[in-house]
């Protein structure tokens, strides 16, 4: 079966506008949502640009600031440290890649903890190891959780293997099947006998950044794919997983596009809106 984050995108974005109205309606308050832009990237403004309308179609308020690409990192630093203190701003992100001159870790350091609605910043991540149900988190890890949810896949007792260990994906998501109550393994290029691993998942999520990298011979009859990948080949579009073959083995797979990345976005403004009850104490 094909788990549709498009779909499931949709649904949870309608609930959030529903919130959003009946907080309006009850208090005045709106959630306000700051994002910056470095640069000219291509690909970095068409995200840009659908979460600034995501925004209007939710009833979030959103501030962008579009920077040029020769900005000063002091000057960056200075823009997140007034964007800190804007009492309308609840969120904020700055959206990666920067160019080359620009230090991305100091960056995501200045940005204050309540309104990392990214969820990068390490105190996040600690805080979503140690279970915090109020604490902003990484949005891809968040929104695979939240689609296993909305299909009621059971994680307690299965075995999780998370190819990947980036601080965006892997980790974050290794912390979430673990305060599930699922069995976790962390792979990585470097792993000895991966297909015996990965064999052995009864769920199995792929954040490798390799073109149909996992094949039906790697994969459990029944076991739950999760694909995280996205691979812009002269051929098209392609996950790390080679759907094709995967898909008839797996009782759940994300196809991609479609899967994994609209319920990224949908995070993005579950935190934000989150952030807003957290700062404004409703």
């Amino acid at each position: 079966m094909i788990l549709d984050g498009k779909n499931i995108s949709s649904q949870i974005k309608e609930e959030l506008k529903k919130e959003l109205l009946d907080i309006k309606n009850k208090t005045g308050l709106v959630p306000g949502f700051a994002i910056i832009m470095v640069g000219e990237n291509p690909a970095s403004k068409i995200y840009v640009n659908s979460k600034i309308k995501g925004c209007k179609e939710i009833g979030i308020e959103c501030f962008p600031h579009f920077l040029p690409g020769d900005v000063s990192e002091e000057k960056l630093l200075e823009t997140i440290d007034e964007l800190n203190k804007d009492k309308k701003v609840d969120g904020m992100l700055v959206q990666l890649p920067l160019p080359k001159h620009i230090d991305e870790n100091k960056v995501i350091q200045k940005i204050a903890l309540e309104k990392d609605v990214d969820g990068f910043k390490p105190e996040n991540l600690g805080l979503l190891f140690l279970g915090n149900k109020t604490s902003l988190k990484p949005c891809t890890p968040l929104g695979i959780m939240e689609l296993l949810k909305k299909y009621s896949i059971e994680l307690q007792g299965k075995d999780a293997v998370i190819i990947g260990r980036s601080n965006i994906v892997g980790k974050p998501m290794a912390g979430f099947f673990i305060n599930a109550g699922a069995t976790v393994t962390v792979c990585n290029s470097k792993t000895k006998n991966l297909k015996e691993k990965t064999k052995n998942a009864d769920i199995l999520v792929v954040a490798i950044g390799v073109a149909k990298f996992i094949t039906e011979d790697m994969v459990k009859d029944g076991a739950v794919v999760i694909d995280v990948g996205i691979n812009r080949t002269e051929e098209g579009l392609f996950g790390d997983v080679e759907f094709e073959g995967v898909s008839k083995k797996a009782s759940y797979i994300t196809p991609v596009p479609g899967g994994v990345g609209p319920m990224t976005v949908a995070m993005l403004f579950h935190n934000t809106v989150q952030a807003f009850k957290n700062n404004r104490k409703i």
